[in-house]
Order: structure tokens, then sequence, then C-alpha cells
């Protein structure tokens, strides 16, 4: 029986996956109702992308992004974005001293793992283009000298609707840094009137200690890239990205930066589900998250869609390209 055989070294996957089930476990007791969204808020992490959450004020979106900060033994800052917030409140700047008589680069709140910009749609498009070197190359360019951020560097975003008064819709560029844009949603009735009953602190984010440390996250980040993805899964994923570009209901399809985005959540979803191979179902998981906000809809209003029409012609797309055997 193989209970009988002797243990065996473990390989990279199994301690992977229970690191990314520790992290699973700790987030999800202060977001119950929602192991869906943390699933996917994880793999987004362990894929070396970043996350953006969008949804109604009070569903969790902050609680969400602190609570996955708070389970990793990392650096973590936050920024309230503001319409008056300007780039040097995010990057830093050099600083003049008397007493050197030179001026020194003071960081910024970006220079940490793990930022939190909170309501990133409220400040102005030149403060949120601050961000984009950061995201794209994990590095900060100020007056001809390069600092880079340290390993690794995760930014967790969250914004209103764009219908919401004071907002600034985020522009293709920005959004295309973010692996995964997710919705959090109102929780079951059960699991909110649950939680209403034993509200026992006002901060259910502050006792939260951290179950994973750097170099695991790290090598976790790592095993990512073994996940074993068979040739006609990649033929789906890709199938899958060509209908978007030749469906009628798009104007702009994926690009092929949203394939290999495509292809690294797939390996970290499959890896969150305990598998060092990927399915069809961890494309049809994560499709949607990573693709709608990259795509743009035909016959939207003013150039700009919601975010729910390109959501639904991706669900439309998973209907019809034939899933592998």
């Amino acid at each position: 029986m193989e209970a009988a055989q002797a243990p065996e070294k473990p390989t990279s996957i199994p301690p992977a996956a229970d690191v990314a089930q520790r992290i699973l476990e700790n987030v999800g007791r202060v977001l119950e109702g929602k192991r869906d969204v943390v699933e996917l808020a994880v793999a987004a992490m362990l894929a070396r992308g970043h996350l953006l959450l969008e949804d109604v004020p009070g569903v969790g979106k902050t609680t969400l992004a602190r609570a996955l900060s708070a389970s990793v033994g990392l650096s973590f800052r936050r920024i309230q974005f503001t319409s008056d917030l300007m780039p040097a409140d995010v990057l830093g700047g050099n600083v003049y001293s008397q007493a050197t008589g030179q001026f020194t680069f003071r960081k910024g709140p970006v220079f940490t793992h793990v930022l939190l910009a909170d309501e990133i749609n409220r400040t102005t498009p030149k403060t949120q283009s601050a961000l984009l070197e950061a995201m794209d190359e994990r590095r900060v360019s100020l007056d001809g000298e390069t600092h880079v951020l340290d390993d690794p560097f995760f930014v967790l975003a969250t914004q209103n609707p764009e219908e919401y008064y004071g907002t600034y819709p985020l522009p293709e560029s920005q959004l295309d840094r973010f692996l995964m844009r997710l919705h959090i949603g109102y929780p079951p009735e059960e699991v909110e009137r649950a939680v209403i009953a034993r509200r026992r602190a006002l901060d259910p984010v502050a006792d939260m200690r951290p179950v994973v440390d750097r170099e695991d996250f790290l090598a976790t980040q790592a095993a990512v890239d073994q996940v074993r993805t068979s040739d006609e899964l990649l033929d789906y994923l890709h199938a899958l990205i060509l209908a978007t570009r030749r469906t009628p209901l798009l104007s702009i399809g994926a690009s092929t930066r949203a394939a290999l985005a495509l292809d690294r959540a797939v390996r970290a979803y499959a890896l969150v589900k305990g598998r060092n191979f990927a399915l069809p179902d961890d494309v049809k998981a994560v499709a949607v998250g990573v693709l709608a906000h990259r795509v743009r809809a035909m016959g939207s209003h003013d150039g700009v869609a919601r975010q729910d029409d390109h959501e639904r012609v991706i669900r439309e797309l998973l209907s019809t390209v034939p899933v592998p055997v």
C-alpha cells in the first residue's frame, strides 16, 4: 500500500500548495462566504501580478487587500488616493539637505513589498500614471536615476464604480498592468447575518498574524513556473484569445500580453487548487478576471463600455470555444 512506503523528500509543488492554502484559510476568516474571490486573489499574488478590486463601498475591498498583506510576512504601505495627491506622494523625490549641500532621494510609499492603493480612481490620471513603471518593471526612475523595488512587489488597488461621484476612469495602459480585476459582491445572507451577530471588533484584520514568511512566499511564486500545461490546454487558451479578436461583439480583443497574463494566472490558480498541472476548468475560472478589463465592447457609449458588458462577452466566448477532452 502507498501509505506503507517510506516517506520521500517532498517536491516543490506540495509545500507550495500548502503555503497557498495557509493564506486562503487565514484570509477566509475575515472575508467569509467569498472563497472563490479569495482563491483568485491569492492566485494573482502568486502569479507575480497586481490585483484591482472594484465594487460598491462597504463590501470588503479594503478588508481583502489588508488581509492578504497581513497573511504574508512582507512590508506593507497604504496610500489613500485623493484628487490632490501628487506623483511625488507615491514615488518620493530628491530633497535638498542644508547640512550636506546635496540632494538625497527620499523614498515614497511605493518602496514596499505590498502596496495598497485605496480608491485609486479618485486621483487624477497624472498621479495614476506614477505607478506604471513600478507595476510593469518593478523600478522607479526619477531625475535620471533608477531605483529598483524590493522583491516581491505587489499592488492591491481598490476602486469604486466609475459612475460614482469624483472618480477618474483608469486608462487602458493602467488597467493592463493589473493581472486581474475582481468584484467581491454582497456576502450570502446567512454569512452576513452571522457576521453582524458576532461582531466583536471594528477591525477584524488588526489581530491577523502572518502565516507565510518572505522566503516561503518567493519559493511558492517560483513553483508557479513548474505547473504543467499540456499542448491541448495551451491550444484551448490560445483559441480563447483568438476568439476575442474575431468576435463582432468586441472592437478590441485580447493582446499577446493578455495571453501571457492568462497563462500565468492559470498556472497559479492550479497551484492554489493543490495541483501541479493545469486543467481547462482553471482557464474558465480565471478568464473573466484576466481578460474582461483588457478588451473593448462594440457600441460602447463614448468609447467606454461597462465592465459588465466585457465580462458577459468573455463568458459567452467561454461557452462557445471547444474545450479539449
